[in-house]
This record gives C-alpha cells, structure tokens and sequence, in this order.
C-alpha cells in the first residue's frame, strides 16, 4: 500500500476468524480495481470488567483503526458477526465515538456496506446487516448491497445475502467460507471499490 491512493477501509470486528476471513476476501475485490486501495482495521473487545485492558496493537491480524482512518476513508465496509440480529458491541462501540465526523459531515456521500457472520442459517444475518446501515445513514453514507448480477446469490445454499454478503460459520463457529460466500465478498468489495471512486469524482466536483 503506498499511502498515496484513496481507499476503502474494511472495518470489522471478528471472535472466531470467519469476519476476518470474509473482510481479506472484501479487501481482495476491493484491490482487483485500479486506482484504490484497501485499508484492513478492527476494533478491540469490550468488556464488563472496568479493569480489563487490551493491548495497544493486536497480537494477530489488522491493527485497531482510528477516526482518521474512518475520516479520510473514500468508501467503507463494515463487518461483525450477528448478536441477537445485530452488530457485535465492540464495533457498535466504535461507532458511537465518531459523534466528532458526523458533526462535521466527513462521511457524507461516501458509500458504505456490510457483511456478517452467523453460526445458524436463521441466526439473524439479514436483521444483522440492516441494522448495521442505520449509524451509516445517520452519517449521510449511501448504502450499497450485493445485485443479483453477483449469480452466487442464486445458487449459494448458507451465506449470501442482497443487503450484504454472509457466512453460516455453524453451531460451533468452525465452519470455513466457502467458495459461493468468497465469491460474494469479492463481488462486494469490487463493486464498493467502483462506487468509491465515482462517488470520490462526484465530491470533488461538487466542493
């Protein structure tokens, strides 16, 4: 990554690694358009014990992100796995301190989209994925999900859903991506990356 390109940032927060698996794979469409590139964070846990502390940097895999990443980003992907048919706490935590970027507007007219992770194939994915693009609304993001021209959608029997990608991780969280749910998160990050550049365009021509 040079730095010097616009990029999308993939923001996720993963327990078992399929959300970590699903954003590389994101990250892969995202890079297969010229012009931008993926940025890879995540988000530390939280917990209900006041003296727990998590390290600066993670031990394995994308570092934490930070509000500029989220600020200067020209397009976003969030991912989480399903709790209750919706986002895990640590990201829904993160997303409540950029109070700062939605007073300012540094979102607006960037788009945006999600992806999931359930351990059963009801387990709440589709609720999961909708409730994640209300704080992106509220930021003036435009939301992108995945067309049907992405054919996996008709043949994948676990993930896959129109308003983002899905993985059926099952009972015991051990089940790998397979190659429809792949398929979809490239398609995703392909598409997301396209849209960021366009809409980049749009902005800069209307500032």
């Amino acid at each position: 990554m040079s730095g010097s390109l616009p990029y999308v940032l993939i923001l996720y927060y993963s327990r078992s690694g399929a959300t970590a698996t699903m954003a590389q794979q994101m990250a892969a469409g995202v890079e297969q358009v010229a012009g931008i590139e993926a940025r890879l964070r995540t988000v530390p846990p939280v917990s209900p014990t006041c003296e727990a502390t998590s390290p600066e940097i993670p031990e394995e895999g994308a570092i934490y992100a930070e509000l500029d990443d989220l600020r200067h980003c020209s397009g976003l992907a969030l991912g989480s796995p399903t709790r209750f048919g919706n986002m895990a706490s640590p990201l829904k935590y993160f997303l409540d301190t950029t109070s700062s970027l939605w007073i300012n507007g540094a979102l607006i007219d960037k788009p945006a989209t999600a992806f999931t992770s359930s351990s059963s194939l009801h387990g709440g994915q589709e609720a999961t994925l909708l409730t994640m693009l209300v704080p992106l609304l509220h930021h003036g993001m435009v939301y992108a999900g995945v067309p049907y021209s992405a054919t996996e959608l008709l043949a994948t029997q676990t993930g896959g859903t129109p308003y983002g990608s899905s993985h059926l991780a099952g009972p015991r969280s051990d089940r790998s991506v397979d190659e429809h749910e792949r398929a979809l998160c490239v398609a995703q990050g392909k598409r997301l990356a396209k849209l960021a550049l366009a809409m980049r365009t749009m902005r800069e021509e209307t500032s």
